[in-house]
């Protein structure tokens, strides 16, 4: 007679985690399987795998299997900045590719109404989600982060004219979908005005980072966004500084075309985490435009936010919030 260790990896191997020993007895094998984001036309073959695994095992015992659709909802890991132009929905981009391969559940929310351009950066341009039961799935990308997308919403290059309550309608069409991640990074538009508080309301984030260049004017402006942070009750994980430093592709020399430090400085007095710099790099701005976040290899530009996304883990596990 098989024991439960034999049933549980045989349930590991068709279902991964979806499927759940949940009583072994004489008589009977019980087994959940959460199917919580999983389209309806695909639950009868998710039972069928996990029975065709279990059948050989279970010898002259009943096997009963539950479909559920019990799931929590996705934390939110706000990114943020005080202006636009700071290459903030690069840094979420690459951010949210970069806990995905830290073995992190990640998804990607394109909120920014202005110019949302994740699906350019993930190379989905075009792509228009699915939806059942009035809820998006959110489309899958070729680097392990399913995403949604203000973009998805309206038609390619028409402007976007959302007064608040409009705008955080369209982010809870993005939020409350059918996402299977258990984190979900939020690309905010710039700013702190009133679209930005109904959003944070509405979908209160576990944390935010903040992205900001090293000049001041854009350090001041960051100063706002994290002091909005602060008022909404959201905890700021750190400061990101990004276009640090130049290095010409023909001389080699390094220059500073924002300044340099500035962010590092603004953290310290801040009493915040410095979480790393991005260059200013034309690697990057090649890489994205064709659909290719940097941090989904190992160049130097990649390993750059791969290091910015070990501290976001960090802190996250830090405050209970596990993989």
């Amino acid at each position: 007679m098989a024991t439960s260790e034999a049933i549980e990896t045989a349930l590991r191997d068709a279902a991964a985690e979806r499927a759940r020993l949940v009583r072994l007895d004489d008589d009977a094998i019980t087994v959940t399987v959460d199917v919580a984001g999983v389209k309806a036309s695909d639950h009868d073959a998710i039972e069928q795998a996990v029975r065709g695994a279990v059948e050989p095992l279970r010898g002259e015992r009943k096997l009963r299997i539950a479909l559920t659709a019990e799931r929590s909802k996705p934390r939110l890991i706000a990114v943020g900045s005080g202006k636009g132009g700071v290459g903030k929905s690069t840094l979420a981009a690459n951010l949210a590719v970069a806990m995905a391969r830290r073995g992190r559940s990640t998804g990607l929310v394109d909120a920014d109404i202005y110019g949302p351009s994740v699906p350019t950066l993930l190379g989905r341009e075009g792509v228009k989600p699915e939806a059942e039961n009035q809820k998006f799935h959110p489309v899958d990308s070729d680097y392990g982060v399913p995403f949604l997308s203000m973009g998805q919403l309206v038609d390619a290059g028409q402007a976007v004219a959302w007064r608040g309550p409009m705008a955080g309608k369209a982010l809870t069409q993005l939020i409350d979908a059918h996402w299977q991640a258990k984190e979900l990074v939020v690309d905010l538009p710039p700013g702190t005005g009133d679209i930005q508080l109904s959003m944070v309301q509405s979908h209160k984030p576990a944390a935010a980072v903040i992205v900001s260049t090293p000049q001041d004017l854009a350090l001041i402006d960051a100063t706002r966004a994290i002091t909005f942070f602060d008022k909404a009750g959201v905890p700021v994980i750190g400061l990101v500084e990004n276009m640090a430093g130049y290095v010409c592709p023909h001389c080699g020399e390094l220059s500073d075309p924002f300044g340099s430090g500035g962010a590092e400085a603004a953290a310290k007095a801040l009493d915040l985490p410095f979480l790393g710099r991005v260059p200013l790099d034309i690697a990057i701005r090649t890489a994205s435009d064709a659909g290719i976040p940097p941090a989904a290899g190992d160049s130097v530009q990649g390993r750059a936010f791969l290091s910015i996304a070990d501290k976001v883990i960090d802190w996250m596990e830090g405050h209970g919030h596990a993989a």
